[in-house]
């Protein structure tokens, strides 16, 4: 009877971690970790993008995107053309260069890409380019552009998509959640696969 009850239990245990059976959004979900830590001086970078016009949500993408919230991050995040990100939020060129207006990035080509390069000093412009193109694209869409560039865009609705979306939505609850977190030094961060 022992025995009986050792493989039965051993093969609970198999199921249970047996991927291969979860669906891939669920499997994604089921990995994420999150949490909060305190980063020196991470205050003032907050204080930075909401002066330069943002909210929380601007706070929580930048949050999510860089541990200092910085721009120092390898030039064009390691990506050429339409795929080269640039600024807090790490934007693609291939959104900016469609609807950062106020940038002076729309109706620019796909080989100017380096001119991107201006959100990674210019926090205004960074700002008011981010909204630009969320109010452009909408809520949804900005999200799937931002995280997989004309594809997301294309296809809005991956599991992926809406993990970093959900991810980034935990993060501004957070920060809501006490005043002080728009303007202290705690930084708020869920696990979110790099693609």
């Amino acid at each position: 009877m022992q025995l009986l009850n050792f493989v039965t239990l051993s093969l609970a245990a198999v199921a249970l971690a047996a991927p291969a059976s979860v669906p891939p959004s669920v499997a994604l979900t089921a990995r994420q970790d999150r949490g909060s830590y305190t980063v020196s001086g991470l205050g003032n970078r907050k204080r930075a993008i909401l002066n330069a016009g943002g909210n929380t949500l601007d706070l929580a993408i930048a949050m999510l995107e860089d541990e200092r919230m910085l721009t120092n991050y390898p030039y064009g995040d390691r990506k050429t053309g339409d795929a080269a990100n640039f600024g807090v939020f790490k934007q693609n060129w291939g959104m900016l260069r469609v609807c950062g207006s106020r940038a002076g990035f729309q109706g620019q080509r796909a080989d100017q890409w380096n001119n991107g390069a201006k959100l990674n000093s210019d926090i205004y412009a960074d700002v008011a380019s981010r909204w630009d193109c969320q109010n452009y694209y909408g809520y949804d869409r900005w999200f799937a552009g931002h995280r997989n560039g004309a594809t997301g865009l294309s296809n809005p609705n991956t599991a992926d998509i809406n993990n970093y979306k959900s991810a980034v939505q935990w993060i501004e609850s957070q920060i809501r959640s006490n005043t002080r977190y728009s303007t202290d030094d705690t930084r708020f961060w869920v696990y979110v696969p790099a693609i």
